[in-house]
């Protein structure tokens, strides 16, 4: 049993370092998950382990292609019997045909064993799905595995689209399967832990703002109210401690006479502290867009949290978008494009400029900042090799409560190539937040109450 511990221990290891949260009592319960349902049954036992060790859907991102790493479908590698290319082809096409997938995970190892080592050492130097799916070529198989579903069943009631859409489907899991193969045997040479730390993707959260995809932005989107709620909680609760004030010592004396000078109950000062105002100075630029629309969402669903909220985006023109970021709400997706074909944001160029972008805001929206009103400037502080206009700045640092710059880009980079970033931290207070898992936690901690 010491070999599935290790690969128990191991499995809850590197998803603590993709950020899931497991306990000691949860590891426990993964270990006598492992030994109700044995190993006979793959696929159980993967649901089993979810179950014990995860808390919600999203985390199966992570999850399954490390579990893949530390419980393989078998040991394998250089030495397996190599099928030939025709036949390997031939018995894919009999699988996908009747969507068998435990003969398809065969097939994805043969593969991987014939086709996709490189390297000049003994054996092989590494294992690549891309190269073992290159020289395999599942997609072309399309056009005879529905010839083969037409001739064994009519294609059970499938539509000529359907039915393709249905054989794509399958291909694709197989090529899945070739993808987890390549990885578990690099694993058994480099080591499961190195792999599970750098080959595994990690969750949307975690991704840095300036390198997410599509994809990644549009599941970051989903993610927004469900934050949006937890921060609101927090905050609230930040709230009502705050409210109930310092002590009043003279009071306290007074009341502790009835006790004979021992202030049995302290009494507090009240306070009666109004909701801060928010102001939101957004880059929409390139790269760092996609921060900032996800920053403005997350604002403006904690809305309720503040008295006044107020919104401008810029690139090297700057215009007010709060109106705009009311709509957001229902469409998420298209607030960026929206803000951008709506709004006022370039001028004879359009390269970012916080210099003109900065006074523009001091100038035409200074009263729009005052002090119950906190600021927070999004941007990568790169300024094209303009002007940074410090003046600005350190003028909108006088007349909010307070001033926070969050800056997407490592703190590493800032002051290199066009970067100002040193200018402005020496005038205002910047932090690094390169992903949404950090966002959050900044907008928690320095949101006034």
């Amino acid at each position: 049993m010491s070999g599935a511990e290790e690969r128990i221990t191991g499995l809850v290891g590197a998803l603590r370092a993709h950020g899931v949260r497991i306990g000691t009592g949860e590891t426990v319960d993964a270990a006598l998950a492992v030994e109700a349902l044995g190993f006979a049954d793959r696929d159980l036992l993967r649901e089993g382990l979810a179950a014990t060790l995860l808390h919600g859907p999203g985390q199966r991102v992570v999850f399954d292609p490390v579990f893949d790493l530390y419980f393989p479908r078998g040991v394998g590698g250089p030495g397996t019997e190599q099928a030939g290319r025709d036949e390997l082809r031939d018995r894919l096409a009999e699988a996908l045909a009747a969507d068998d997938r435990s003969l398809m995970a065969r097939l994805a190892a043969e593969a991987v064993d014939g086709m996709g080592g490189y390297g000049s050492s003994p054996g092989s130097d590494g294992w690549s799905a891309y190269q073992t799916l290159d020289r395999l070529r599942p997609q072309t198989l399309l056009a005879r595995v529905r010839a083969d579903i037409r001739g064994r069943d009519g294609g059970a009631g499938f539509a000529d689209r359907l039915l393709d859409d249905e054989i794509r489907r399958r291909i694709e899991a197989f090529r899945q399967l070739v993808a987890v193969e390549a990885r578990r045997r690099v694993a058994e040479r480099r080591g499961r832990d190195d792999i599970a730390r750098r080959a595994v993707a990690p969750t949307a959260d975690r991704v840095d703002f300036l390198y997410a995809g599509r994809d990644q932005l549009a599941e970051l989107r989903r993610t927004v109210q469900p934050l949006a709620r937890k921060l609101a909680t927090r905050l609230a609760a930040r709230r009502r401690r705050a409210a109930r004030g310092t002590i009043d010592l003279r009071r306290t004396l007074r009341s502790s006479l009835s006790t004979g000078g021992v202030p049995m109950r302290p009494v507090l000062r009240r306070r009666r502290p109004a909701r801060p105002e928010l102001v939101l100075l957004c880059d929409v630029s390139g790269s760092v867009s996609g921060f900032s629309d996800f920053t403005m969402l997350l604002v403006q669903a904690l809305h309720d949290q503040f008295s006044k909220i107020r919104v401008f985006a810029f690139v090297n023109r700057l215009d007010e978008v709060t109106g705009l970021l009311d709509h957001g709400r229902a469409d998420p997706e298209g607030l960026g494009a929206r803000i951008r074909a709506e709004a006022t944001l370039t001028g004879w160029h359009g390269s970012s400029d916080y210099g003109v972008a900065l006074g523009e805001f001091t100038e035409r929206y200074g009263a729009a900042v005052g002090p119950r009103t906190t600021v927070f400037v999004l941007g990568d502080a790169r300024t094209n090799l303009s002007d940074p206009n410090l003046p600005a700045i350190r003028e909108l640092a006088r007349s909010a409560r307070r001033v926070y710059w969050l800056n997407p880009e490592p703190r590493a980079q800032w002051g290199t190539g066009d970067s100002a970033a040193p200018a402005y931290a020496e005038l205002v207070e910047m932090h690094e937040c390169r992903t949404a898992r950090q966002l959050g936690a900044l907008i928690g901690r320095l949101l006034p109450v």
